[in-house]
């Protein structure tokens, strides 16, 4: 039910399917709120006080929910105040994040040319950053839970708010123009080499997942040295039970999702759903708030599954192994937290029939986590009884399915096969011809510097 101008609404927990109370009579007549409406209203219960708006022909709902309105805009102090905190935060973990690294060559040479490989993609930069800040598409900042993704915030003078208001984790919401009928939704858990994650890094992808009808949830988590290995997955795994329990609510089809992950986010997603299949498997279905096989498929790309074998691949491209245990929690919880060592374990094949079938992609030329790390994930889930299929791209680097083949524009090969997997046994929505972002003289000298 809708409150009337002066009445109470009853509190209603995150974890409830928010829209299923909410009814008014519509100019239709028909009684119930439309799907467009419900996502409005979910997304209003969901949001940060200061954050989201909607925007244009979006405003579907404008009366109060949970004492909240639907319409928000952001005040300019609420604004200050959170571009204040993250400049805090990212100034104090980058001082500690430098007390780690040291003073390296390899590390320095990086940043340089990551530097210039920024340089190069500006174009394209731009360009998704204007549809990621201005697209009324675009849901930033959800909360999916309780955990601080700002640990550092407010210290002395800086005490300018409440500290939980920006301390909450969160995650991007995408939304097609028309939600007419329940839609496919993926997770996406962006990479980041488990310290520069972000969830706006998949905007992009998004953006042409969105084109084709798709709902994506683009999901943050905490990064080395605001967390390690063990507070990734935490929130990951977080993050895909708000999915799981609210997708329905933002006009998403609970049975069609998919979790898709990216270089560090592919690990992490893998390490969540291994962590929920043995969850699942010891204390019963009722009793997990989500459960792997909720997933139809699990989208790997360009991911590392055996840190035992990269540990020193990644020394010497600049990830120091001082650092690289660090985020790992010590040497002794490589294996732990190597997905392809996990299934091979006889102590896992009881629960192992609870992962959902994988599609992994890797191009042969990437030189940040060898193809050979993705061949050898998918023999083990093979030996181990999963459906797993492999897609290699030749000549394909690291960064080149991500971001310069799609801001090469023209007709995307990794986006296609997902967009296929996604709507298999379906008609697949028309392809939408994207633009080229930057110029091919800059996205090569962005693949011949790039630090991937």
């Amino acid at each position: 039910m809708l409150c009337a101008p002066g009445e109470e609404m009853p509190e209603l927990s995150s974890q409830d399917d928010s829209c299923a109370v909410l009814e008014r009579e519509d100019h239709h007549g028909s009684g119930k709120l439309t799907r467009r409406a419900s996502a409005d209203a979910a997304l209003a219960l969901h949001a940060p006080s200061f954050g989201r708006r909607h925007q244009g022909p979006r405003r579907a709902v404008t009366e109060m929910i949970v004492g909240t309105p639907i319409e928000q805009q952001p005040s300019f102090k609420a604004d200050f105040q959170h571009a204040a905190s993250e400049t805090y935060l990212i100034t104090q973990l980058s001082f500690k994040l430098l007390s780690y690294l040291g003073v390296g060559y390899r590390w320095v040479c990086k940043l340089m040319a990551l530097g210039l490989y920024a340089l190069f993609l500006m174009p394209g930069f731009i360009q998704i950053g204007w549809y990621y800040f201005t697209s009324p598409c675009v849901h930033r900042s959800i909360v999916y839970g309780d955990q601080p993704r700002n640990r550092y915030l407010f210290r002395s003078t800086l005490k300018i708010c409440c500290q939980q208001r920006f301390a909450l984790s969160r995650l991007d919401l995408y939304l097609p123009e028309i939600l007419d009928k329940p839609k496919p939704a993926v997770a996406f858990v962006t990479g980041g080499a488990w310290i520069i994650g972000y969830k706006a890094w998949g905007s992009l992808l998004a953006k042409r997942l969105v084109e084709r009808d798709v709902i994506v949830a683009c999901i943050d988590y905490r990064n080395f040295p605001q967390g390690t290995i063990s507070d990734m997955v935490e929130d990951v795994g977080n993050a895909l039970s708000f999915f799981c329990n609210n997708i329905a609510s933002f006009g998403g089809d609970p049975n069609r999702l998919f979790l898709a992950g990216q270089s560090a986010g592919a690990h992490l997603s893998s390490c969540a759903l291994i962590i929920q299949a043995k969850k699942q498997k010891l204390n019963g279905r009722s009793r997990v708030m989500w459960t792997p096989s909720q997933f139809k498929m699990f989208f790997g790309i360009s991911g590392g599954y055996n840190l035992l074998e990269l540990v020193d691949h990644f020394h010497q491209r600049g990830l120091y192994k001082s650092i690289f245990l660090s985020v790992m929690e010590g040497e002794e919880s490589l294996p732990r937290f190597s997905p392809e060592l996990v299934v091979k374990r006889k102590d896992f094949q009881p629960w192992i029939h609870l992962l959902p079938p994988a599609m992994l992609f890797h191009g042969t030329a990437d030189y940040s986590i060898p193809y050979h790390a993705t061949v050898r994930f998918a023999d083990s889930l093979r030996a181990a009884g999963v459906k797993v299929t492999t897609k290699l791209f030749p000549h394909k680097t690291h960064t080149d399915l991500f971001l310069q083949d799609p801001m090469r524009g023209g007709r995307d090969e990794l986006l296609e096969h997902i967009v296929a997997l996604i709507y298999e046994g379906e008609d697949v929505p028309e392809s939408v011809v994207s633009e080229q972002l930057v110029p091919e003289i800059l996205l090569q000298l962005a693949r011949l510097v790039s630090p991937f």
